[in-house]
């Protein structure tokens, strides 16, 4: 199989557990909505839960996937799954100890940590020591999640990807079960919901032993932290942090900042950026995490022209999806938070000001897709530097930005500067990136994203017209809402490839070629 059908089929297995997920994910957000609003409590919970969240993207997600997957595929290539299984081995009991010393400091420490990052909350003493309590519930989430990004970098190494793209599910499940179940069981309900989180990441750990017991990785204690791979990972760790996790940060800045800004404004920057990663979710990080491995290898073999060849399909594919998804997100921002959170506590008013951060978190979609594509070919060719002098930049150009367009845009300030500073740091990576290897197919790839655009105007055109049907700000006819907004969905998705196919984009003429070749194995 050709390392471009690799890619696509394992973008499609991670895509597909995925979908599962973030389906979850919306339950979870629709059930937190309609239980607790946006206002105090969940100004609370989800800067609490930004904190060890925060870390798992900037060093579980990011640095440790980045550092560790290149090396632990060179390692397996070069000399066997013997010598591979050592190095996940070490890895694994080093990890352990590190992050169990972390998730102490960070519970001890929370008073601290919650008052740097969260100034506002100080002049709201019940909100300040709720986020604190919240904090240290779901501090040990961090060291979880950790040990299951390890678990998840080995089994996409070799070439397993459901096991970790499904397990997030559990998550979500006892987040919703914990917030349906057990609110009403403590003095301040919405604390159900960080015990949710507690249990959930112990679940999804537990989730991957087996599997990787089963491919030949049981993990086992191992002290031997002198190994000169561990040293090669943790040189590449440190740079990672920071050039992997810019976006992440870049939205912590604009939670510490929304802080600032009347009551309820962290949770619509949370609510927006769930929708938002929806997409990203599916298809941008099943693409990223099915290239890695690919571009580590090649790197690896020294095969410079495969690995642009790869880094170039994996571009295409983004653009090929995200731009139409961005259009829909900006049209239907409003009519998707009415339908899915309205109700309860949570009225059209706060429906409007999800949506107005959707909007401008959406125009960033493909460019923040980009990026999530494009670092990891830096790591795999062993460039920390790059990618942190490049993130360096994005997150002054957040900082400046935010504290520019918050007075007069508020929240939506915060989410545009953050897709602002996202397209400085695209740019800056393609420049050195084509300095560093050549061209890998900018030309392809701009023609892609033209003829997406192209494709996408009859979506939005149609978007808008079917959102005009309804009226959103009242709380009745769900089903009927819901039956539009799928119907426009479907009809969306099949105007678009039918538009892509007439402006014949390659995309779609090769995913149709893949659709054919599973019908007749199937036949």
């Amino acid at each position: 199989m050709s390392e471009k059908k690799n890619i696509a089929r394992a973008a499609g297995v991670l895509g597909a557990a995925t979908i599962l997920s973030r389906i979850m994910g919306m339950v979870r957000d629709m059930v937190v909505s309609r239980l607790f609003g946006a206002g105090l409590y969940t100004d609370a919970f989800f800067a609490a839960f930004q904190i060890p969240n925060m870390l798992r993207r900037f060093f579980a997600e990011g640095a440790l996937t980045s550092a560790f997957v290149p090396t632990f595929s060179e390692t397996l290539s070069r000399d066997g799954e013997q010598a591979a299984r050592e190095l996940a081995n070490i890895c694994f009991t080093l990890l352990t100890v590190i992050m169990a010393g972390i998730t102490v400091v960070g519970i001890v420490f929370s008073p601290q940590i919650v008052g740097l990052m969260f100034p506002g909350f100080r002049e709201i003493p019940e909100k300040f020591e709720l986020t604190i309590l919240l904090n240290r519930l779901m501090f040990p989430y961090i060291f979880f999640i950790s040990l299951v990004a390890l678990c998840m970098g080995i089994l996409n190494t070799v070439r397993h990807f459901f096991t970790p793209a499904i397990s997030t599910v559990f998550l979500n499940i006892t987040m919703i079960l914990c917030a349906w179940l057990l609110h009403d069981r403590f003095a301040v309900p919405i604390t159900a919901l960080a015990v949710g989180v507690l249990v959930g990441g112990l679940l999804q750990l537990l989730l991957q032993l087996p599997t990787l017991y089963r491919l030949g990785f049981p993990l086992r204690p191992s002290f031997s932290f002198s190994h000169p791979a561990v040293r090669r990972i943790s040189l590449l760790m440190g740079p990672s942090i920071f050039g992997v996790g810019v976006y992440y940060l870049n939205i912590t800045v604009g939670n510490i900042l929304a802080s600032l800004l009347p009551q309820g404004s962290v949770s619509y920057l949370y609510y927006a950026q769930r929708l938002f990663e929806f997409p990203q979710g599916i298809f941008t990080v099943s693409v990223a995490q099915a290239v890695l491995p690919s571009m580590s290898r090649q790197a690896a073999d020294g095969d410079l022209a495969a690995l642009k060849d790869t880094l170039s399909f994996g571009l295409r594919l983004t653009l090929y999806i995200t731009i139409p998804a961005m259009v829909g997100l900006m049209v239907c921002a409003t009519p998707i938070f009415s339908l899915l959170f309205m109700g309860g506590e949570f009225g059209f008013d706060k429906a409007q000001r999800c949506g107005e951060a959707l909007i401008f978190y959406s125009l960033g979609l493909s460019i923040v897709a980009m990026v999530r594509v494009v670092v990891p070919a830096f790591y795999a060719l062993k460039d920390t530097r790059t990618p942190v002098f490049t993130a360096f930049i994005a997150f002054v150009l957040n900082a400046i930005l935010s504290l520019i367009l918050m007075r007069p845009l508020l929240h939506g300030g915060l989410a545009l500067a953050s897709t602002l500073s996202a397209l400085g740091n695209v740019v800056l990576l393609a420049f050195f990136l084509r300095k560093k290897i050549g061209a890998f197919g900018g030309r392809a790839i701009a023609v892609v994203a033209l003829k997406s655009g192209v494709a996408s105007l009859p979506v939005a055109l149609l978007s808008w017209w079917a959102m005009s049907l309804i009226d959103w700000s009242q709380t009745g006819g769900r089903l009927s809402k819901a039956c539009l907004m799928g119907g426009t969905v479907i009809s969306a998705a099949v105007l678009y490839v039918a538009c892509t196919w007439l402006l014949r984009c390659s995309e779609v003429d090769d995913a149709l070629a893949m659709v054919r070749k599973k019908l007749r194995r199937r036949s």
